[in-house]
């Protein structure tokens, strides 16, 4: 991977704690359902993410990283949600949504630069 891309290397780092959380919350808690929605939604962040630099075009870029968006909301509302239903610990929950918020302000800030790129090369 290469090294100094913030987006790629946050987006991948959040992926491994994804996956090791659904991996005890499949093992521990027996929690399969909210667990495999969790391992989707917050792999295919990092997954879209390095789609979207191998895009073809800054249209096609822009549109993986708008599904990225949507992807890490998703993965939010299912934190938000083992933790009100206290699949995992309020700490737990708070440190991985805190990232993920972080990876929104992040690819929010792609799509702002990116729409404007577009508009300007049309």
């Amino acid at each position: 991977m290469k090294t100094g891309n913030v987006i790629q290397e946050k987006s991948y780092a959040f992926a491994l704690k994804v996956v090791k959380l659904s991996r005890c919350l499949i093992e521990e808690k027996k929690e399969f359902v909210l667990s495999r929605q969790l391992l989707k939604s917050g792999t295919s962040i990092g997954a879209l993410v390095e789609e979207a630099i191998g895009g073809q075009t800054s249209k096609d870029f822009y549109a993986k990283m708008t599904i990225a968006y949507k992807e890490a909301r998703e993965t939010r509302y299912w934190l938000r949600l083992l933790c009100d239903t206290d699949f995992i610990e309020y700490f737990e929950s708070q440190e991985l949504i805190a990232e993920v918020d972080e990876l929104l302000k992040i690819i929010g800030s792609i799509q702002k630069t990116m729409k404007k790129k577009i508009e300007n090369d049309e």
